[in-house]
């Protein structure tokens, strides 16, 4: 297998979206733990405590792609929020919310009926007195932590972060910790080196 086809992967909640984690006073699990495949790197990043698609490759161009705002390729979440956004709260979102690093582009944003997720481990926190709700976010961009501080900012924390999708591709059918080739078109035309 070439390192330039791309890769889906479903990481887990916990994992580390790189392939060590030297220097680490206690080890903690990394790409490396699940995928054995010399030549691929993340293409964008996710954080540990979130779960979801990856796009792992070893392709710069497509990395570029992936990564670089400028390209605007869409990322759909799937997001569990506290509490239940009223239509206003959705509108911010779509207009593009105010952060400490500046404002954000317009997101899509809906609210949806609960998706169904494979469970994480470990489980949500449930709160009986405190309501909760998904919201299905796509953004054309990806800033540090940024839909959970869009959702904080409307003031819905996130409690649970699945990616669903970059550009063209998806998660679906890939079970956590597992991961598929894919030879999907680039974002913006081209096809995937095979």
């Amino acid at each position: 297998m070439s390192g330039a086809s791309p890769r889906l992967f479903n990481k887990p909640f916990g994992v580390l979206t790189q392939f060590t984690d030297a220097g680490a006073e206690v080890p903690r699990a990394t790409l490396s733990g699940y995928v054995d495949v010399p030549g691929v790197y993340p293409a964008g990043r996710l954080d540990r405590d979130s779960e979801g698609l990856l796009l792992l490759t070893g392709d710069g161009r497509l990395q570029a792609r992936i990564a670089d705002p400028k390209f605007k390729v869409s990322k759909t979440y799937l997001v569990q929020v506290e509490g239940e956004p009223d239509e206003a709260g959705l509108a911010r979102l779509r207009k593009g919310v105010r952060l400490k690093d500046g404002m954000t582009r317009p997101a899509e944003a809906e609210r949806i009926a609960p998706p169904p997720l494979w469970p994480r481990d470990p489980p949500v926190r449930f709160r009986k007195t405190v309501p909760d709700c998904w919201l299905k976010l796509t953004i054309c961009e990806g800033r540090n932590r940024q839909v959970r501080r869009m959702t904080a900012a409307i003031g819905y924390p996130t409690l649970r972060l699945v990616r669903w999708s970059i550009g063209e591709w998806t998660v679906e059918g890939i079970e956590p910790g597992q991961w598929r080739e894919s030879p999907v078109a680039l974002p913006g035309g081209g096809r995937a080196p095979e």
